[in-house]
């Protein structure tokens, strides 16, 4: 599982909530990762793995703390949820590199969980940090499912 985020962004540091509150209460055979978003760092962080869930701020439109899951593996994922990051390239970026190299995982699941903004500080509005409880207890139950499979 990767976090995906900026801790000094606001609600871009939604990724990085979601997998400091998974470290420690998930299987010790899933590594919890934050990274900052950049697309080849990623795609060496997911490598060799044979599934991946990624999760950070997207703005769509939606209402804040709107929760978007894809399946990423299947197609590409669409443009309108376009990362919230501070940086210029992110997660659907580092997906389809990943994917023309033949470096994508198996499977691939992305939670983008909606922003209301991304200024300045380190604390997330409300409804972020309300989609960040519910997105960590899918994730625990979607990871159990996963792990108790193999």
């Amino acid at each position: 599982m990767i976090g995906v985020g900026n801790p000094w962004r606001g609600d871009d540091a939604a990724g990085l909530a979601v997998a400091r509150l998974l470290r420690g209460t998930v299987s010790p055979e899933v590594d919890v990762l934050e990274r900052e978003g950049e697309p080849t760092g990623l795609v060496d962080a997911w490598e060799g793995a044979d599934a991946v869930w990624l999760v950070d701020a997207v703005v769509s439109g939606a209402t804040p703390g709107t929760v978007h899951r894809l399946d990423a593996s299947a197609q590409a994922l669409p443009a309108e949820l376009a990362s919230a990051s501070t940086h210029h390239l992110g997660i659907t970026e580092a997906v389809e590199l990943a994917r023309a190299l033949g470096r994508l995982p198996a499977r691939v699941v992305f939670y983008g969980i909606e922003a209301a903004g991304a200024e300045p500080g380190n604390e997330l509005s409300p409804e972020v940090e309300a989609a960040v409880e519910q997105v960590a207890a899918a994730l625990r139950e979607e990871v159990v499912g996963c792990t108790s499979a193999s």
